[in-house]
């Protein structure tokens, strides 16, 4: 889900992409009213009960689920450079790459189940989403030019870079939601798409489509999900073998380290790309999927239900994973990431304890008031007036109309005045 500068890419990428890692950012921007991110607000602090109407109140379950998750993913980018050192980072690395992405991604997926394609969800699409992206996947190459002193650096909005992956494919996945709330068997359909998707060589390079599809079960999984579901990852049984779990993978971490290719956790590449036979791509999808679920249930299973000091970060979360980029970047242009004392043990829990302050410090109210004309403009110039807003509004300025009564009131006013224009023609016709 991050794209790191290409001095940070694990191993060979093609050229037509300029994403130089994978990893996507949190989804703050759901279907709720305009003006809101994230869930709606608890009415009883505790997330046992997830909000079954995306976008009524904020549930501290998923915004606790989402800054710790957007945690993680500073924390996989600044790893990135310094894990070729260390066998445990390798591992911890791998095993955060696992279940990080599509947990973002599952989450996106249960906020977008209101999304009908009507006018105010396209609105709030638009300048939640698309807005968003193409600022952003301006704004980094003109960082790289300025900081990085590369007159190469090109902005494109068909390949999205670094970090903007994850709004484009989001912007995707939330216009096809009517079609695979339709569908009769979603999940299995989005399997398979993903699975021809991995053996399809120098495809995806306009909109990063490669992992767009790649990534696209977790979506629909999301689209599939109730409440309830969520309720059930949350025993106390599960949180126990939730412990296990995560020992055991990161043992198996640390085992593959040496031996398998973290390209397979970008979700960027076809089989055939990454030196391997066409078949392996549809294996390890499926391998992936059952893996990164199974990872992303103990992670829930672990998120705390209350209302925490990190409660409130959950609605910036946005603002955190595409500001902290920047900072990644620029320690990478400036070589920062090359000096040997990060490189020790004590170095690498430094960078990682200052990553985490970084992006706990960007998702913060007083970083959002001042990037939320970007993130969240209103842009009422750039679209038409909606007929049912204004007559929602009418009736909100006068007490006691609904806005069916506004509307009639004014169909009567309207049958007057042309009976009128009637009665006055026909008496200069006299």
């Amino acid at each position: 889900m991050f794209h790191a500068a290409s001095s940070l890419v694990p191993g060979s990428r093609s050229p037509k992409n300029r994403n130089d890692q994978h990893n996507g950012p949190p989804d703050d921007h759901d279907d709720g009213s305009p003006g809101r991110s994230g869930l709606g607000r608890p009415e009883d602090g505790s997330a046992e009960r997830p909000s079954s109407r995306p976008g009524a109140r904020r549930d501290a379950f998923f915004d606790n689920a989402k800054y710790l998750a957007i945690v993680l993913v500073a924390l996989g980018h600044s790893w990135e450079p310094l894990k070729g050192d260390s066998r445990v980072l390798q591992a911890a690395y791998m095993l955060v790459y696992t279940f990080h992405m599509p947990a973002f991604i599952v989450i996106s997926g249960f906020f977008s189940r209101s999304f009908d394609g009507s006018p105010a969800r396209l609105k709030r699409l638009v300048t939640g989403v698309a807005v968003p992206y193409v600022v952003f996947e301006s704004a980094y190459p003109l960082f790289k030019r300025l900081v990085d002193h590369d007159s190469q650096a090109a902005v494109t909005l068909l390949d999205p870079y670094y970090l903007t992956w994850f709004l484009c494919a989001l912007f995707i996945w939330r216009l096809t939601t009517p079609v695979w709330k339709m569908v009769r068997h979603p999940l299995p359909v989005a399997l398979v798409m993903a699975m021809l998707a991995s053996l399809t060589p120098d495809f995806g390079g306009d909109l990063d489509l490669q992992r767009v599809l790649q990534f696209l079960p977790y979506f629909v999984l999301g689209l599939c999900l109730r409440p309830e579901h969520f309720r059930m990852v949350r025993r106390r049984s599960v949180r126990i073998a939730a412990v296990p779990v995560f020992a055991l993978s990161l043992a198996f971490c640390w085992w593959a380290a040496s031996k398998v290719d973290t390209g397979w956790l970008y979700h960027r590449s076809a089989a055939q790309e990454l030196g391997q036979p066409w078949w392996a791509g549809p294996l390890m999808q499926l391998a992936l999927f059952g893996c990164s679920l199974l990872l992303t249930a103990c992670f829930f299973s672990w998120v705390p239900g209350r209302k925490m000091w990190f409660t409130v970060l959950g609605a910036g979360t946005l603002y955190g994973y595409l500001l902290h980029g920047f900072l990644i970047k620029g320690a990478d242009y400036r070589g920062w990431f090359a000096h040997p004392a990060l490189h020790r043990p004590l170095g690498e829990i430094g960078v990682s304890l200052a990553i985490a302050l970084a992006v706990t410090a960007l998702c913060t109210p007083p970083v959002r008031r001042v990037f939320r004309f970007v993130m969240e403009p209103k842009m009422a110039w750039a679209f038409r007036p909606d007929a049912a807003e204004l007559a929602r509004e009418r009736a909100r300025q006068e007490p006691g109309r609904q806005p069916g009564q506004a509307q009639e009131r004014d169909g009567k006013r309207d049958e007057v005045r042309s009976d009128a224009r009637r009665e006055r023609v026909g008496v200069q016709e006299r």
